[in-house]
Order: structure tokens, then sequence, then C-alpha cells
């Protein structure tokens, strides 16, 4: 099976399945077109995160988190009066991209058909076009103006179902699927990376491999262990605030301000120290210790706010799960950090750049400051859900920048503690924490955040969180709350998946 943002990225990835390859290449290949069609959310520009499931074998992460250029000079961007990195138009906010590093060594691995086979429906999909999805077409009106955005700007403007190519796009797919990550980095998108960057990135820079196996990290809650990557991702908030919340008194309806309040409050206390404990380096086996929780959930009244706030950012990226038949299963998240990232695009490639390091510092001496060769803090959080027997139970993800712990804890706790089916849980109302501002001042806000309900929550929710002492709004209709994906493996072996319908244009599709 295989769930994505886009039923053309769904069915390139299910193709690959019938042709006998590998969940990860289904994942690979799923990837690669979504950075063909949905430019807007990830590409070849931005970064990767996944893990993998194998039976009988031991859980693993790959970090495609990009490094900041030798170039970087965060005395310099305060010298200029910059407190926080530059939200778009600056390159120096933009690391050197993992994405492509992500999939050779995701295949390099476990890659069962060539690198060309799994990458053709995405070249393919490039050089022939595509009909642009609905809020592909709406997202062009961010970039006009855009040097090297023309694949996206037709006379008139940009309509869903309309046809669009990117030959550029298609060249370098085709670079990658002959010479792997040394034809892209030190090929026309490296030369034009490096002309971009004027100084930025050297060459030492892009010949290192963006990608590394690193150990993942884990945490029990509702009978079940839930893995993530470990930092620089803000992944381990999700099983952080899982544990807290399964020693809390859940109602056992989900609509219930009760359950709705408890969530909160487990989210806040899992999260509300982030700026402070996440960077390159962090100790995640540390951030996910009982010891450091306990208290936290122990803070935590049923019947009002005990927390501080927590982060609020939204963000531009995708999620996409595949498994198979010998019970592979992949959970892998993509991401260009905000909508089109930095608005800037590689020469000579039709690649955006994404905008990842926001995530920086330039506050002086912090761990997480901009520093040459180190990794922002990210907050891509891909899950995987494990039986206590070691077997598959479920990848599942989503979009939606700091929210992505918040809408996880939600799916988990209906998934897992409620029983509810992978549609069941990913259609239903949710909450996410909001603060006024762009979005994007996480190193600055102190201000109180919101609990921002979906347009359809259930009535109760914001009489009886308000009755709790939180602050509610009510968002509009076709607000950001994610795009969510899972496939939750039921214990007779039978796969059931859900692709999130607030994106549009996303499917679940088996195989």
């Amino acid at each position: 099976m295989v769930c994505s943002v886009d039923h053309v990225a769904s069915g390139a990835g299910a193709a690959i399945l019938r042709a006998g390859g590998s969940a990860v290449d289904a994942a690979i290949a799923t990837s690669a077109v979504l950075a063909v069609t949905t430019q807007h959310m990830c590409g070849m520009g931005g970064d990767l995160f996944a893990l993998v499931h194998r039976p009988g074998a031991a859980i693993e992460a790959l970090c495609a988190a990009g490094r900041a250029g030798t170039g970087n000079d965060p005395a310099a961007l305060r010298a200029e009066g910059h407190r926080t990195m530059p939200f778009r138009g600056d390159v120096r906010s933009a690391p050197v991209p993992g994405c492509v590093d992500g999939w050779c060594a995701l295949h390099q691995r476990h890659g069962r058909l060539p690198l060309g086979r799994v990458l053709e429906p995405a070249r393919l999909c490039a050089a022939d076009g595509f009909a642009a999805a609905p809020l592909l077409a709406l997202a062009t009106s961010l970039i006009v103006g855009v040097e090297g955005a023309e694949d996206f700007l037709p006379p008139g403007g940009l309509h869903a179902g309309q046809r669009v190519r990117r030959p550029q796009v298609a060249r370098a797919l085709a670079e990658i699927a002959e010479g792997g990550r040394d034809a892209h980095y030190g090929g026309t998108f490296g030369q034009g990376l490096r002309t971009l960057g004027a100084g930025l990135y050297s060459a030492e820079d892009l010949t290192h491999s963006q990608a590394e196996w690193v150990d993942p990290i884990a945490l029990d809650a509702w009978g079940h262990r839930v893995w993530t990557v470990p930092p620089p991702s803000q992944g381990y908030l999700a099983p952080s605030a899982a544990w807290i919340a399964d020693g809390l008194p859940l109602p056992a309806d989900p609509d219930d301000a009760g359950w709705a309040h408890l969530l909160v409050e487990a989210t806040r206390w899992a999260s509300h120290d982030r700026p402070q404990v996440l960077y390159d380096g962090a100790d995640g086996d540390a951030l996910l210790s009982p010891h450091r929780l306990r208290p936290r959930q122990l803070a935590i009244d049923p019947a009002a706010r005990t927390a501080p706030s927590g982060p609020t950012r939204p963000g531009g990226t995708i999620y996409l799960c595949a498994t198979d038949r010998d019970g592979v299963g992949v959970s892998l998240i993509q991401s260009n950090a905000a909508d089109w990232g930095c608005h800037l695009v590689v020469p000579g490639t039709g690649i955006f750049l994404h905008n990842r390091g926001i995530g920086f510092s330039l506050e002086p001496g912090h761990p997480g400051e901009l520093r040459p060769g180190r990794r922002p803090p990210h907050t891509l959080s891909p899950l995987l859900v494990t039986r206590a027997d070691g077997r598959l139970a479920a990848v599942l993800g989503t979009m939606g920048g700091d929210s992505q712990p918040q809408v996880l804890l939600q799916l988990l706790a209906r998934i897992l503690h409620h029983g509810q089916a992978p549609g069941r849980a990913i259609s239903a109302p949710r909450w996410v924490l909001a603060r006024e501002g762009t979005g994007f001042e996480t190193w600055l806000a102190d201000g109180p955040d919101r609990v921002a309900l979906e347009a359809g929550a259930p009535p109760a929710w914001e009489r009886g969180l308000v009755h709790r002492g939180h602050e509610v709004q009510h968002l509009r209709p076709g607000a950001n709350v994610g795009h969510a994906h899972a496939i939750v493996v039921t214990p007779d072996g039978t796969y059931a998946g859900a692709s999130d319908a607030r994106a549009g244009s996303g499917a679940a599709i088996g195989v």
C-alpha cells in the first residue's frame, strides 16, 4: 500500500510495487513524483527523513537533513539587524539540500529495482507534464516574479487541471538515474547552487553526503512502541506527548471536551521548552526519558490548564508511507520548510531551494545557533509504530510545521487507544495551537498560544476548553491543520490505509 498527498505519486509508488519493487523503492518513487508535482510543499531542493521497518530486524532511521554551508556567518546576519533567520529571498536560509542524498541512501541499502526504474515515473511526469492540483494552482500566486519559476506561471496564471511541464527537472532526474548523487551535487544542480550562493557553499560542502543512518528513538504508549527520528528533528515530541497522555484519564469519547483538554496539555508540557533543548546533536533518548516526562505528566490537572505555551508555526511539507508484501514499512517525510521555501530557484534546474535554515537561532552561543556544517532544528516528525512483539502496527505522519506532533498525538490516541480505523481517525476534526504573526516566530514568541479548532469540531470542545482556562479560536473552513496519511497493519495482517481528504488530491492505493 502507498499513501500520499497526490494520487499521481501514490499511483507511481503502487506501480513500482506491482513491478516487484520493495516498499523502499515505492517510497522513493512516490517521493520523486511529489518533488515534481507538489513543488509548493517539497522538492529536490529540500530535506528528507525516513524510518524503515523490516520483519525481524532493528528499526532504521535516516536523517537526510542538510548542513549549513561553509560561508555562513551568524555575526554578519546580526550586524544586518536580523534577530531571526531571513524568511524568504535569502540563500543563507538554505542549508545544502538533503533530499537526493536521502533517496540514494535509501535505495543503496534497501532498493530492489534499479534506481533509474524507480525514478522513471517522476522523470516522465516532469517531461510529459501533469495536471496541476487545486492547491498547487492556488499556491502559484506566491511566486509571481520569482526568477526560474516559469514552469508554474503561464500567461493568465495557472489553473487547476492545467498541464505543467518541467523539462529541467526531468533532466535532473535523468542525471540522478544515470550517475547517482555525484551527478546531482557535482553536476548542474551543484554548480547552480554554488553560483546562487556566491561563496556560501564550498565544493567540499557538496562532496559529502547529507544523508546519515542514525539510531531511532522510541517510547511506549497505549500498548505499542512509538518510533521516530532523533534530533535535529522535533519528532521526540509525539512519543513524549503520547507517553504523557497514556497516563491521563482520557474520556472514552473523543468528542468530550476533557479529551481535547488533556491532549492539549500533554502537547504543551511535552513541547514548551523545545527552543532550548532541540538542536543538532541533542540527546534524543534523554529527551524521551520517563524521569524527565513524569513531573510534566503529574502537573496536568483534568479540570484546568496548567501548561505553558507550546510551538505553533505551520510549514510546507509532504508525508508519505508505503508497505510491501514482505512486511516492510516506510515512513518518509520531505519538505521545503515554508511553502516554496526561500523563493529562490537554482539556476538551470527549475528546483526551488528550501528555507529550512529558518530553524536556526541567531542568539550568540545558543546550541541551535547558525554555524557552518550544522543542521538546523527540524519540524519534520515521521512516526512508525510496532506491537509488543516487534511486528509493524502502523506508519503515519503529517505535514504542518510545529503542529505535526499535535496532529500525530490525536491520531495515535484515536488509532491506538480508541481503536479507530485510519480513515476515521484522519478525517476526524482537529485542534492545533496558534499564535498571532507570520507563524515563524518560534525563537521570539513569548505570548500565549490559543487552541485553534478546525471547522466541524465538536461544540463541547470549545465550551469545555474555555471553562478549563484555554483561549480558543475557530479556524475558517480549509485552514491548515495538516495533511496526514497512515497505514495500519491489523493483527490479522490486513493493511488499512488512508490519505487525508484535506489535501484534495491524495490517495491511498493498495496492491
